[in-house]
C-alpha cells in the first residue's frame, strides 16, 4: 500500500459502500476505510460522507456544494434513509434531490418537485425519505389495509425493517386471516425492480417464517407507473397502493373570542 497512490477520500467512501453491499452505516464505512487505508483521518471521512449524501442538510456547508445544482454529479451518490445509515442514491427510488438557493440567498437541500418526464406527470408531493413514510405507516397500518398488524417473530423482533437472509423488508405485517404481508415502500415513483425485490422476500418468508401461511405483498409509492402495473399484471398476490400527501388548514379562534365564549358559559 505504501507505493500506491491513495484515492481521494470521497472515492474511498464510495469504494467502502460498494464493498459493504450498498447498504451500510457511517460507522462501518469509517472502519472499512481505516482498515483499508490506514492513517486516513476519521473526521475527514465523516465530512466526505456528508458531502456525498444528497439528502443531508449540512452538505451545503462544504466547498464541493456551494452552488445550486441538481444532485447528479460525482459527489452525489449516497442517500441517508435514517440517521447513521447509508445506501446508494437512486433518483428513481429516492426522488431527484437538489441544492437550491432560496429567497434569502441561503442554500438548502431539498427534493425537486415534478420533472418533465411522462412517467412523473400527475405525481404529487411525497415524503422526503422512505424512513418518514415507513414510520407513518407503521403507526397507521389500517390506512394500508384494515386489519393489518405488525409482525413479530419468536425472538421478539418486530416487522419494521425486518432483516431476512435476502435483504431487509420495509414493513412486515400480518392480515386478519393470518397471511404474512410484505410492504415495500418508495417515496416517489416506484421502479419496476421493486417487484423482483418483493418476490425475493416472499420466497424467503415462505421457506423460513410462514409455517404454511400464505405470503403476499403490497407496494406503496407516490406514483405507480405503467411499468409496475404490467410487472404485477399476472401476480394477484401483489397489490399496489398510491399515496397522496394533503395538508388541511383550519382557522384558530382569537384569544379574545375564546375568552368571550368562556364568559357566556
Amino acid at each position: 500500500m505504501e507505493n500506491q497512490i491513495k484515492p481521494y477520500v470521497w472515492q474511498m467512501v464510495r469504494e467502502a459502500v460498494e464493498a459493504l453491499g450498498g447498504e451500510t452505516t457511517n460507522v462501518a464505512v469509517r472502519s472499512w476505510i481505516q482498515d483499508r487505508y490506514p492513517g486516513t483521518n476519521r473526521n475527514t471521512i465523516g465530512c466526505q460522507i456528508i458531502i456525498c449524501t444528497v439528502n443531508h442538510d449540512s452538505r451545503v456547508h462544504y466547498t464541493e456544494n456551494l452552488k445550486p445544482r441538481l444532485a447528479n454529479g460525482k459527489y452525489d451518490f449516497l442517500f441517508r434513509p435514517e440517521r447513521g445509515k447509508l445506501i446508494f442514491y437512486d433518483p428513481d427510488v429516492h426522488g431527484q434531490w437538489e441544492i437550491a438557493e432560496v429567497e434569502d440567498g441561503k442554500l438548502v437541500v431539498r427534493l425537486v418537485g415534478l420533472d418533465n418526464s411522462p412517467e412523473s406527470q400527475g405525481e404529487g408531493e411525497c415524503f422526503a425519505a422512505e424512513a418518514h413514510l415507513r414510520d407513518f405507516l407503521v403507526k397507521h397500518l389500517d390506512t394500508v389495509e384494515p386489519g393489518l398488524q405488525l409482525y413479530s417473530d419468536d425472538e421478539g423482533k418486530d416487522g419494521v425493517e425486518y432483516q431476512t437472509g435476502v435483504g431487509r423488508i420495509d414493513i412486515l405485517a400480518v392480515d386478519a386471516q393470518g397471511s404474512m404481508v410484505v410492504i415495500e415502500l418508495k417515496v416517489s415513483k416506484g421502479p419496476d425492480s421493486v417487484v423482483g425485490q418483493l418476490m425475493r422476500y416472499k420466497g424467503w418468508l415462505k421457506r423460513h417464517r410462514a409455517e404454511g401461511a400464505s405470503v403476499r405483498g403490497i407496494i406503496v409509492a407516490s406514483h405507480i407507473s405503467d411499468r409496475i402495473r404490467y410487472a404485477v399484471a399476472d401476480l394477484p398476490e401483489i397489490s399496489l397502493k398510491q399515496y397522496d400527501l394533503k395538508i388541511e388548514l383550519r382557522d384558530v379562534p382569537h384569544v379574545d373570542d375564546i375568552a368571550a365564549t368562556d364568559a357566556h358559559k
